[in-house]
């Protein structure tokens, strides 16, 4: 995990938009299994779609509530039984479209272990000072803005190559890509099997929470 360093506390008079805000567990990626708060901000600025990124975003982001940064963290707050035994994953969207520090600073100081993002890599989020990056690429490598990660995830559809990712991390994965009705056909699967057999480090991660039957 990355050091946190000191983070500035504040965030009074600032408002985040924002989709949905939950208790689950993490469901894909190293850290599947554990237990966070789902933060997940409206809008993003990229638009996910069959023919160009190998698969359809179905989640709409438009919508959502505008939050107070005292009012997200007693939410938060509210969720869970313990703060200290949890993670907060802010995701999207684009969360670093309106992630700061000051919101990231009050969730730190309310308790909660970890403070993670999951982002497509436009924007730099070094600022932030987060203890788990995942940047998830949805634009042209040359784009990317951030550049290194803890774990870096590109989602592949059958007959899409292996990466050749411009992001450092220390864990690198591929995702197979779901139909609109959310299933994974076979031939994805084994197609994404095959790319980490042939090509570690990439490894396979799948969207767990969906067969535990969990958000």
């Amino acid at each position: 995990m990355r050091g946190r360093g000191h983070r500035r506390a504040g965030g009074a008079g600032l408002t985040y938009h924002v989709q949905e805000v939950f208790y689950s567990l993490q469901g894909e990626g190293v850290r599947a299994g554990t237990p966070n708060v789902f933060v997940r901000f409206a809008g993003c600025n990229m638009t996910c779609r069959q023919e160009t990124h190998g698969f359809d975003c179905d989640t709409d982001f438009s919508s959502g509530i505008a939050y107070a940064c005292d009012e997200l963290v007693a939410l938060a707050l509210s969720l869970v039984p313990a703060p200290q035994d949890c993670g907060v994953i802010f995701t999207g969207g684009e969360p670093a479209l309106q992630l700061d520090r000051p919101l990231v600073a009050a969730l730190d100081a309310a308790g909660f272990a970890t403070m993670a993002i999951e982002t497509n890599g436009s924007r730099n989020v070094d600022h932030l000072l987060l203890d788990w990056v995942t940047v998830s690429p949805k634009t042209a490598e040359h784009a990317l803005r951030q550049r290194t990660a803890d774990e870096v995830k590109y989602v592949r559809h059958v007959h899409q190559p292996v990466p050749k990712t411009q992001v450092e991390a220390t864990h690198y994965l591929i995702s197979p890509a779901a139909e609109p009705d959310g299933t994974i056909r076979a031939d994805t699967l084994r197609w994404c099997i095959a790319l980490c057999k042939e090509h570690p480090p990439w490894r396979l991660s799948c969207q767990q929470h969906k067969t535990w039957g969990v958000r």
